[in-house]
């Protein structure tokens, strides 16, 4: 089955993902950005546990991340969110990078009134589950 983007739909519309988002729990910060087609966001804050070494300077490694050449990278700015693309109200086919584990699942988002529901999920949606984010004042 091919791809297909919304045609129906203005940039400003499906942009409005666009911008900082922070968790219902309040512990961790995302800013979603768009490159080429598609949506992705990086780890600004949090993450439910500090960013940083218990020296509060050092900021932590991504040490479980499967790919050895990223691994030195610092968790904070860290890309969790990536490959996402909007199609009917939703965007799809994306991943959820959890660095707090270095594994990758499937995701979708989608906006729902101010907020953002992300579902993260194994193969299936059902075998998931779903994170509510609330937009950051800019």
């Amino acid at each position: 089955m091919a791809q297909t983007l919304d045609t129906d739909k203005t940039s400003a519309q499906v942009d409005k993902v666009l911008g900082r988002w922070v968790s219902q729990a309040k512990d961790s910060q995302t800013e979603i950005f768009k490159s080429g087609g598609t949506y992705s966001g990086t780890l600004l804050a949090g993450w439910g546990n500090d960013l940083y070494e218990k020296d509060g300077k050092t900021l932590k490694k991504d040490t479980k991340n499967p790919d050895a050449a990223l691994r030195n990278q610092t968790l904070l700015n860290a890309v969790i969110l990536s490959g996402l693309v909007h199609e009917d109200g939703v965007y799809k086919r994306g991943t959820y990078y959890d660095v707090r584990t270095g594994k990758t699942f499937s995701c979708t988002m989608r906006l729902q009134g101010e907020g953002l529901e992300i579902r993260i999920y194994w193969k299936v949606p059902l075998l998931g589950m779903t994170k509510k984010w609330t937009r950051l004042p800019s």
